[in-house]
């Protein structure tokens, strides 16, 4: 049994980079001090996320002043990167950045430590207006690192529980889950406790390591940004959906320890192993592109394709 330490943040990120690179020093070095092989990083932490959401019609001019607000694109292979590497040196850090590729962004992730990048991910699943700003990721893949083959996705992505299983099915032992998740826009609440958006994002983080019998780490921006205001709520969850540290709804740093493969065995060994139970032979309207086949709203030819 080999007993892996990890942490994950909640922590605030703006559009200033020399103060996003000391926010994460100050964390690596909280990492390290826990004994930490593995620390994952909000979403947009590197630059800061959207200032606000929403879609709807727009002037030209308030589309240029919207890509104005962008955070700082940044390459793969480009200098802030490798700053984030040369301060992780044995410490696998995953963490979110703006992606440029070419004139295209991406909202994305990398997994990285000091001999380079181990896996790179751009997010999928675009919420509340967000593609106005960002193109759309198109796969979901595992990767091996020293602490054990991941996977990675980022935000809204967790509402979806095809994205999850789909790096369970890839091998990942533990999915990091990157956020930048906001209070609800509508009948908010005054305490972070009590909002509606908080809750949900606690429910999908247990459910998703419920259901494919992973560790699951989710990350979260803290205090505001622009209109948003986050949640927080960092934690580590085992295959259980048993919650085995948070930040709670405060900015900080949860950590736990725990034997990765050992925790696996137990809960896929129990006569319950989500993943070899499955059936997918029935499960084809489940990828349905339109809908839910025999709702309303489904074409006829989708729905004969799929009978």
């Amino acid at each position: 049994m080999t007993e892996l330490t990890m942490s994950v943040a909640a922590a605030e990120f703006g559009r200033d980079m020399e103060a996003c690179y000391a926010t994460i020093a100050g964390l690596i070095e909280q990492a390290h001090a826990r004994g930490s092989r593995l620390l994952v990083l909000p979403e947009a932490c590197l630059g800061g996320y959207l200032p606000s959401l929403g879609g709807g019609t727009e002037s030209d001019e308030a589309r240029q002043r919207r890509l104005r607000s962008l955070p700082p694109a940044l390459t793969l292979d480009g200098p802030e990167l490798r700053r984030i590497a040369e301060m992780a040196g044995d410490l696998v850090i995953t963490l979110g950045f703006c992606e440029a590729d070419g004139d295209v962004r991406y909202n994305a992730a990398v997994t990285l430590h000091g001999d380079g990048i181990l896996g790179s991910y751009r997010k999928v699943h675009q919420p509340l207006g967000e593609n106005l700003c960002y193109a759309a990721g198109s796969e979901y893949q595992a990767f091996d690192t020293p602490v054990g083959r991941m996977g990675m996705q980022i935000c809204y992505d967790k509402a979806f529980p095809e994205a999850a299983r789909a790096l369970a099915l890839d091998g990942a032992q533990i999915i990091t889950s990157l956020s930048a998740w906001p209070t609800a826009r509508t009948a908010t609440a005054e305490r972070l406790e009590d909002d509606r958006w908080t809750q949900r994002f606690d429910i999908y983080d247990r459910a998703r390591a419920l259901e494919n019998q992973v560790v699951w780490i989710a990350a979260n921006q803290a205090g505001t940004f622009g209109s948003l205001r986050f949640v927080c709520s960092a934690k580590i969850v085992g295959p259980g959906g048993e919650i085995l540290s948070s930040t709670g709804t405060e900015a900080g740093l949860a950590t736990a320890t725990v034997d990765v493969d050992h925790v696996l065995e137990l809960a896929r060994g129990g006569g319950m192993y989500n993943l070899g139970d499955r059936r997918p032979e029935l499960y084809n309207r489940v990828v349905a592109k339109h809908g839910v086949v025999g709702q309303p709203g489904v074409p006829e030819q989708l729905a004969a394709a799929h009978a």
